[in-house]
């Protein structure tokens, strides 16, 4: 089985596979790999380890060493110009009237290259200005549009929890999120509450979906008849984080029953029909 080694290059980006060429790698330490992009520096965020040939998608790239301390303060130099960097671009952006914003800037660690994130309502032709930068940075230029999930991803900030955003800080990779997994879990269908500062559904909608869903599949429904300690009722709501239910009895009061104490209707009359039958005889 082949050996990998699994990499980040930012703290909450993709892991990505590379052959670590027998090197000893522990997690957390700084490499250089070699890239479709050319040369990186990431760490390591999965130990080297054997897997199947099926977990691969792709021939391996190498680990071209262990990061020396002259290419992370390399890699710190060019990371110090990236504002600057942002700056000049916007006004060549201005310059040229294109109609983007633009989110951040990213020198790869030697400098040989210079990425540039922009957002855009439909496709820019940024052919002039790319030559324009050429010129200005003499490093080759990359203009790469991304869509609003991937630029609070590089901003960052504080979500309506009040925690930093979950994409900038752990998720490696978004997952899909639906107006569905709302209404699993009885959330106001509001955007203002169910969307984050992308403006997009919230990714947390998803955290806990399938516990809501299966819990849901063992509580009675909304309007389904019911028994509890406190009488006969019809379900007017439920209350997954309790595990209680909301049943309004016939005298028109409504209580929290815990789900355990809840008896269904059906099975409730198949028990008391069995128990009344009288065994036949043998005689």
């Amino acid at each position: 089985m082949p050996e990998i080694v699994g990499v980040r290059f930012k703290r909450a980006g993709r892991i990505y596979y590379f052959d670590p060429t027998g090197l000893d790698l522990e997690i957390d330490e700084k490499v250089v790999v070699e890239t479709a992009r050319g040369s990186e520096i990431g760490f390591v965020a999965i130990a080297p380890k054997q897997v199947v040939d099926s977990e691969i998608p792709e021939p391996l790239r190498p680990v071209t060493r262990k990061a020396t301390t002259e290419d992370i303060r390399q890699l710190e130099v060019f990371k110090s110009k990236e504002a600057e960097a942002l700056r000049k671009c916007g006004e060549k952006v201005a310059e040229h009237g294109l109609p983007m914003k633009l989110v951040g800037a990213e020198y790869n660690f030697d400098g040989s290259r210079l990425t540039f994130y922009f957002t855009a309502d439909g496709r820019v032709d940024f052919r002039d200005l790319v030559k324009d930068l050429g010129a200005t940075f003499r490093t080759r230029i990359e203009l790469r549009q991304i869509g609003v999930r991937d630029e609070a991803k590089i901003r960052g900030g504080l979500g309506p929890c009040g925690r930093h955003l979950c994409c900038a800080s752990f998720l490696g990779e978004f997952s899909p999120v639906s107006i569905r997994m709302a209404k699993d879990q009885d959330l106001p269908l509001n955007p203002m509450k169910i969307s984050g500062v992308c403006g997009r559904l919230l990714c947390c909608l998803s955290y806990e979906n399938e516990t809501y869903c299966t819990a849901k599949l063992r509580m009675p429904r909304t309007g389904e008849e019911v028994l509890t300690p406190h009488g006969h009722g019809k379900v007017v709501g439920t209350n997954i984080i309790k595990d209680a239910v909301l049943v309004e009895l016939e005298s028109k009061s409504t209580v929290e029953v815990p789900a355990c104490e809840i008896k269904r209707i059906k099975h409730a009359e198949h028990t008391s029909q069995t128990s009344t039958e009288k065994p036949q005889s043998n005689n």
